[in-house]
């Protein structure tokens, strides 16, 4: 019997027909993780995955339904960690998934280097700002804010475990893009597709984009079709839709 904590509660994954543990004032996924796990170059059986910055493990729960192949999340709020561990139980996906209490940046040591498929991030979007501008809730301020990791710290990890040839995927604000392409170059990472997504169609900058490179790939970076959220009425464009809730469009199948 699944046992919820607090104010948590149990929410739908819609389009892959899971569950997912969530809490208001610990942690609740946005649509960024879902436009990630969509994103990524998953492979369908084989290879190795590791996600960081797990969160509640929506982004492994999400991707397990278009793969076989093994994933570990990495999460350092036990927290967090404790709520992806249940979720993915509740699933009954233990034996595709499995979540672990760390540090990312001591990832590469504990589960392996140069040996993984695809590594998924989606890390905290803000620069550390003063104590008393930080968010009071412990769980929120780490999960924004770049306290225990940095936009390098993630990307480091990322080529560490990568083998040759492997896919990183990221998901962060358009501000921050010159220092994600110029640090996964740095760190053997070259970009290699690009798409940039927009609240709505007409009048609104992009306030996401979605970045993945190959480990030691060669230069030749796409920028594809911009993705747009809502339309002129307010509701989900149907490419949102779609991936919220099921029949995905063919532009983003692999």
């Amino acid at each position: 019997m699944l046992e919820l904590k607090g104010d948590e509660r149990l929410d739908y994954l819609l389009a892959e027909e899971l569950r997912i543990i969530q809490s208001p004032t610990v942690f609740s996924f946005s649509l960024d993780a879902v436009l990630l796990a969509r994103f990524a170059s998953v492979p369908k059986t084989r290879g190795l995955i590791v996600d960081l910055c797990s969160g509640n493990g929506v982004v492994p729960l999400l991707m397990s339904a278009r793969t076989k192949a093994p994933i570990i999340g990495v999460e350092i709020q036990e927290r967090l960690y404790d709520m992806a561990v249940r979720s993915v139980a509740y699933n009954g996906l233990d034996e595709q998934i499995a979540m672990t209490h760390g540090d990312l940046k001591q990832a590469p040591e504990q589960l392996g280097k140069e040996k993984y498929t695809l590594v998924t991030c989606n890390p905290p979007y803000f620069l550390t700002p003063s104590n008393n501008e930080l968010n009071l809730n412990e769980h929120l301020a780490i999960a924004r804010h770049e306290i225990m990791c940095t936009l390098e710290d993630c990307i480091i990890s990322s080529s560490h475990l990568l083998k040759q040839g492997g896919k990183a995927a990221f998901v962060h604000r358009p501000g921050r893009l010159l220092d994600i392409v110029t640090l996964m170059r740095k760190h053997r990472i070259e970009p290699k597709r690009i798409r940039f997504v927009y609240p709505k169609q007409s009048g609104k900058e992009a306030n996401t984009v979605l970045v993945e490179g190959i480990k030691d790939g060669a230069p030749d970076l796409k920028i594809l079709p911009p993705l747009y959220v809502y339309n002129e009425k307010g509701e989900y464009t149907d490419e949102v839709r779609t991936i919220l809730y099921g029949d995905e469009p063919p532009f983003l199948r692999r």
